[in-house]
């Protein structure tokens, strides 16, 4: 008879467990919960989106807190992580409704972000990549059937 043998499960890399915690919690991210944003992001972190590009964490707050204001129950599904040391890469899908318009339909943004991490596990760089033209601009009533005029025009 032959002795088991011992399998080790190495212990995930403090990276991949910082991007799991921070992906979580984007996932059951609410409005009360923009107030922890120093448990997740560096005082001086960066962050950009193609509407925004910002410097500090009380300017991060800002921008997550509009989002609140400007959308009816947005949230986040993260699709997939890649981590390589300190660097990142969340893919998701960003789901909400309008408040002034198409109420009822809900609308999704994929996209992903580029994080770079502190060594305490805290997100010092942010940038979202997503096309606001497709993703957002073309849904919206009078934008929306000029920016599909002008995509069938650059396609033809």
């Amino acid at each position: 008879m032959t002795a088991p043998v011992a399998v080790s499960v190495a212990e995930p890399s403090p990276e991949r467990q910082a991007a799991a915690r921070i992906a979580r919690f984007f996932e059951n991210l609410q409005v009360a919960d923009v107030a922890r944003m120093g448990e997740f992001y560096a005082r001086g972190a960066y962050f950009k989106d193609p509407f925004n590009e910002v410097r500090g964490l009380a300017e991060v707050e800002r921008i997550f807190s509009h989002m609140y204001e400007a959308l009816d129950q947005p949230h986040f599904v993260v699709t997939g992580q890649l981590v390589d040391g300190a660097q990142c890469f969340l893919t998701w899908n960003f789901i909400f409704r309008f408040k002034r318009f198409d109420k009822q339909q809900w609308q999704t943004v994929r996209g992903g972000s580029h994080i770079r991490l502190t060594p305490e596990g805290l997100i010092e760089f942010h940038r979202d990549y997503w096309d606001a033209a497709e993703e957002l601009y073309e849904k919206l009533p009078l934008v929306g059937s000029l920016m599909r005029w002008f995509k069938r025009r650059a396609n033809s």
